[in-house]
Formats: structure tokens, sequence, C-alpha cells
């Protein structure tokens, strides 16, 4: 069962922008001593007596009092701008862990995973820790899995690298970047990720999605499976805008 949600203390520790606009941040989590969280959850920054911004970890939780954050800072809005402002040392005081867009490990469908973009952040999570290297003969082998991520352009595909490598180490995982813009000469899939699904999801039987991005693409999305057959009880989703 997942955590209740504390008061908490964190410092960070390192700050690296992956794209302009998107920001990771490492945070050492001092107060709770604790503190632990499930792949996919969340945590909250107050900025104000009723304002609040959260936060998905896209660093898996066997380092449960090691974060890392993954923030797209283009919005501009006060979390983003103080997001943006962070440097080494800093302190940060949330709450958490928030969230229920988590893996069900005793579900024994097989999961499909569908991000927009940022949406990535929780979904990184939920992989780095199923796809966690485990000692030899240690634990049960992790599910047959597969990742569509879709982006506007190249530069959008975020942890597109680590992906693929996991792709390359992984049998059981499969990895589908698709791009609403090619460069040129490019090859891959195109389009929008409700396309995507549409062509590429041949089968809903015995399967479950996790789908992460913005409202209207996890609307779309959900509206595909549901045509195929699938239940929606079935679409899991974590709605980021």
């Amino acid at each position: 069962m997942p955590a209740r949600p504390r008061e908490g203390r964190a410092e960070v520790t390192a700050v690296r922008r992956l794209t302009p606009q998107v920001i990771e941040a490492d945070l050492r989590v001092d107060e709770p001593a604790d503190f632990t969280f499930a792949a996919g959850q969340w945590i909250s920054v107050p900025f104000g007596p009723k304002v609040v911004r959260a936060w998905s970890m896209a660093s898996p939780p066997t380092r449960p009092r090691a974060l890392t954050l993954c923030v797209d800072v283009a919005p501009g809005g006060i979390g983003s701008q103080w997001f943006a402002a962070l440097e080494v040392g800093a302190t940060v005081r949330f709450k958490g862990p928030t969230g229920g867009f988590v893996y069900d490990a005793t579900d024994a469908r097989r999961p499909v995973f569908l991000a927009e973009e940022i949406g990535i952040v929780p979904v990184r999570s939920i992989l780095l820790d199923l796809y966690d290297p485990r000692p030899e003969g240690g634990g049960a082998p992790p599910p047959t899995t597969v990742l569509i991520l879709w982006a506007r352009s190249p530069a959008w595909l975020l942890y597109d690298a680590d992906f693929r490598a996991l792709a390359a180490r992984e049998r059981g995982f499969t990895y589908i970047p698709v791009l609403r813009e090619a460069p040129a000469g490019g090859r891959g899939e195109r389009g929008e990720l409700h396309e995507a699904v549409e062509r590429l999801v041949h089968s809903v039987d015995r399967l479950v999605a996790y789908v992460c991005g913005g409202g209207e693409t996890i609307k779309r999305v959900r509206e595909v499976l549901v045509r195929k057959g699938m239940e929606r009880k079935s679409v899991k989703w974590e709605k980021f805008w």
C-alpha cells in the first residue's frame, strides 16, 4: 500500500537542463527520515495558503530519499519560475507522497504505457522500478511491457536514449517513439498519440493501459482503446494539464 502523505524537507543536490524548457532537480530528503513512495507518485510544494504545485518523481523508489523531479517550466507560472530558479543547496519543503497512478504488480494483464512529452515522468519511475537490475536468480522477472512515447519533435522525446538502452538490455521491453514533426529523412512512427495507438495496439485482450499527459490526449487515447474493446476502468491515467 502506498505511503501516506506527510510534511517533508529536502535539499537540492543537483540541477540539470534536459532541454531549454525541461529541468531536472535531484533532492536529498532529510525529513522524514523514513520517507518512501511508490513509483508513479508525486510530491506537492506549497506557494501560499491555497496554492500548491505537484510534481511527479522521475526516479525509482529503490532509493526513496534520493528524488529526481523533472519539470516543464515553459508555462511560466509561479511553480515554473520557482523550479527554474532552484540552485544546489536550496531547501525544499513539500508534502507527499501522493497519487494513485501506480503500477499494480498483482495484475496479471500486460501493461502498455502511453505518454505525452513531460507525461513520461511518472512512467519513467515505474519502468525504472520494474526493470531495476536484479541479482542473478533474484526475484520474479518483470512483465512484458510496451512504451509508446509521443512528442512534437525529437527534442521533446525526453529520456529517449535511456529507453533505447533499456530496450536493448531487456528483451521484454519494447520502446516506440512517435513524432508529430519528423526530421528530414527520418524514420519511425508519425502522427498524434491516439493515432499511433490505433495503428500499434492490435488487441486489448489481457491488456491494461497507463496513460499520462494532457487531458485531451488522454480522452482520445481512451476512446481508441475502448473502441477496440477495452473496459474504461482498464485505462489508468494521470492528467498533467
